[in-house]
């Protein structure tokens, strides 16, 4: 059995073929009946530097630390340079659903969206910084499904705070990105929500009543006029 350890945090990230972390640029490159274990690490960031330990679990054990620097990082930003590029392929993402989000404080966000090619990874980025699924704050996770029309990638953020408030940007490789805006509201503006609703739906009540007020008092007066009208006669 052989696996790749971050040192910083003591995280396992790949063990034989499989992956066990949430940020699906790391992966592991093993051609098989052959003793190369590589560990790959699509469009690596500055924070991804740092002591790497392949491990095979054989008597005795077999460690080889190895050290990664990064030295510069990737701009989400360059990939509007592409744009001519990939749009010769139609290679795209978008976004499943609106691309203007509400959620209140605390609850979930759910993001999706789908590429018309089979990407080989897709990234997201939270303003101009990927999205850091070991960092701190945690309650992060991504699921990337590969279907018979392409890609589709759902990144959801639990227990969401103002802080998750911004752009979100859906990064496949080699297609063009697509973008979705999150609004993280506090717990007083929906209830001001609430409160504009309830004095619109008092108001169109108090329309309706003082409709069939005004209406009762008509048909009494027409009923006045028959009843005099036919006394008269």
């Amino acid at each position: 059995m052989v696996s790749w350890m971050r040192k910083r945090d003591l995280h396992i990230l790949t063990t034989n073929i499989y992956t066990y972390t949430g940020d699906q640029r790391f992966s592991v490159i093993h051609t098989p009946n052959s003793d190369d274990w590589d560990l790959k690490i699509d469009y690596a960031q500055t924070r991804d530097s740092g002591i790497y330990e392949c491990q095979v679990n054989t008597e005795p054990k077999i460690n080889l630390a190895i050290t990664l620097e990064v030295t510069a990082e990737y701009d989400v930003r360059n990939r509007n340079s592409e744009k001519q590029y990939y749009n010769s392929k139609a290679a795209r993402a978008k976004i499943i659903g609106s691309t203007e989000i509400h959620v209140k404080r605390d609850s979930t966000i759910a993001l999706a969206c789908s590429v018309n090619v089979h990407a080989s990874s897709v990234l997201w980025y939270h303003g101009s910084a990927i999205v850091d699924f070991d960092s701190l704050r945690g309650g992060i996770s991504l699921e990337t499904e590969k279907t018979e029309a392409g890609t589709t990638s759902r990144l959801m953020l639990t227990r969401a705070s103002l802080r998750d408030s911004g752009n979100y940007t859906c990064v496949p490789n080699a297609a063009i990105p697509a973008s979705v805006r999150v609004h993280v509201l506090t717990g007083e503006q929906p209830a001001a929500m609430q409160t504009s609703v309830a004095s619109i739906l008092n108001a169109s009540t108090a329309i309706i009543i003082t409709y069939f007020i005004i209406s009762e008092e008509l048909l009494l007066n027409i009923l006045s006029i028959l009843l005099i009208h036919r006394s008269s006669r």
